[in-house]
């Protein structure tokens, strides 16, 4: 069985992306949504520079009693930074961040003067 299981994991050493996101964007805002088990809402950094949002923190590795052996360890420990592009120049007063269930999410609103705006067409 532990073959079998060892077959369909990533061998050790490769590359993984942490913490896996998910992006989306509606004509108010743009929202981002990054899996976090493990890490402490206080590890995190949050950071928006024109149109770049970067994700950063640290995920710490559990304490383990004295004398103990580890006998499997597949989940990744240490600090981690995600840059993300946004489709507009973003401002930190527009940005909201709430963590819920190690589910981190990112709500990064529109300025005002780049959304869509629609013209009116005038009868002749």
């Amino acid at each position: 069985m532990m073959r079998d299981f060892d077959r369909t994991t990533p061998a050790r050493g490769a590359p993984s992306v942490f913490p896996a996101v998910n992006i989306w964007q509606g004509d108010e805002a743009v929202a981002i949504t990054a899996e976090l088990p493990g890490v402490d809402a206080a590890d995190i950094d949050i950071s928006v520079k024109d149109n770049v949002l970067t994700l950063s923190g640290e995920r710490k590795m559990p304490e383990v009693p004295e004398g103990a052996r580890w006998h499997r360890s597949e989940r990744g420990y240490g600090k981690f930074s995600r840059t993300i592009r946004l489709p507009f120049a973003a401002t930190d007063e527009k940005v909201e961040a709430r963590m819920a269930n190690g589910v981190l999410r990112i709500v990064v609103g529109r300025p005002e003067e780049d959304k869509p705006k629609k013209i009116e067409i005038k009868a002749a």
